[in-house]
């Protein structure tokens, strides 16, 4: 203790001195300060130190200077509603390494809110748990239940799709299909509701230029989906093998969770409570190509589009 009485003294440093009885701080700790941060004169400065300190910060390894630049294009790629993980992917791919978590903090700092806003559900998670229930579906004749779908269309293979309605207040609907290795987003608004027959013309209407590459049609219980076997009709080549439309378990939406996600991104432009008849259908090809021009991590950042088309070149 004499020692460390002795080296403050000969420094003049009474606050120090007062530090150094009042905690267990090591001797070494305070040449290291003394040694770093005084004055040239050998004087100590509690604020010049401070200020030598921090601008040493942003030269150590680790602690990379963010650019104007780079913060620039990172709020443009929030506006258009990336996720941090979208985001850290592409300016890793250029070279440019930042954490998603600081990603996060920047958005979590941004007091105006309007980062939030473009960020994925908004930073608002929920997750609950529900019981499963038997199936029980009386609807839909001729039924194939998931459970007999091969065991290739596991979301890797190319060809296998989901299906999905999003429906609004009034009855009107929206119909959704995803490519699940690729996550492409086809949309169409379905001028007939939920009726079965027209629905079906529709998903075959949209999957037929690509009919040559559809395997398996996975869907829920929903009464538009009733006419399947007009979809399996109308998609099966002629000699090929038949397009088999297969009925998750009810109340089991994970085992469509391609669909749902898409679901999710696609209420982000059109939320709960829009009436369908106030948007147009230009609207919905925009969100569409919007969501298809989207990098996907799955896909090492690379947009769905590219990938799905990948397939025909």
């Amino acid at each position: 203790m004499e020692s460390l009485v002795r080296i403050c003294c000969l420094q003049k440093y009474c606050v120090m001195l007062y530090l150094l009885l009042d905690s267990a701080v090591s001797k070494s700790t305070v040449c290291r300060e003394i040694r770093r941060n005084a004055k040239a004169d050998g004087s100590y400065v509690w604020k010049l130190a401070q200020a030598k300190c921090d601008s040493r910060k942003h030269g150590f390894r680790g602690n990379h200077r963010k650019t104007e630049e780079l913060w620039w294009r990172m709020d443009r790629m929030i506006e258009a509603d990336w996720s941090p993980g979208q985001i850290a992917g592409v300016l890793a791919k250029e070279s440019m390494h930042i954490c998603k978590q600081t990603i996060y903090n920047h958005v979590h700092t941004d007091t105006t809110g309007k980062l939030t806003a473009h960020m994925p559900h908004e930073l608002k998670y929920k997750r609950r748990m529900k019981p499963r229930r038997p199936t029980k579906v009386t609807n839909i004749p001729c039924r194939t239940s998931i459970h007999e779908r091969p065991k290739d269309a596991d979301g890797k293979r190319f060809g296998d799709w989901e299906m999905d309605a999003i429906v609004d207040s009034h009855g009107h609907a929206i119909l959704t299909l995803t490519e699940r290795s690729t996550n492409l987003i086809l949309m169409e608004r379905l001028k007939r509701g939920r009726k079965a027959v027209p629905t079906a013309k529709v998903v075959v209407r949209l999957l037929f230029p690509y009919r040559e590459q559809v395997k398996t049609i996975t869907t829920d219980n929903g009464v538009e989906f009733a006419a399947h076997q007009n979809i399996s009709k109308g998609l099966t080549p002629k000699g090929g093998k038949k397009v088999i439309v297969y009925f998750a378990d009810s109340y089991a939406a994970w085992q469509k969770g391609a669909v749902e996600n898409a679901n999710k991104l696609i209420r982000k432009y059109i939320p709960k409570k829009t009436d369908f008849n106030d948007i147009t259908d230009a609207f919905i090809k925009k969100v569409q190509h919007k969501l298809n021009r989207r990098p996907r991590e799955k896909l090492n950042f690379d947009t769905t589009l590219h990938c799905f088309f990948k397939h025909f070149s």
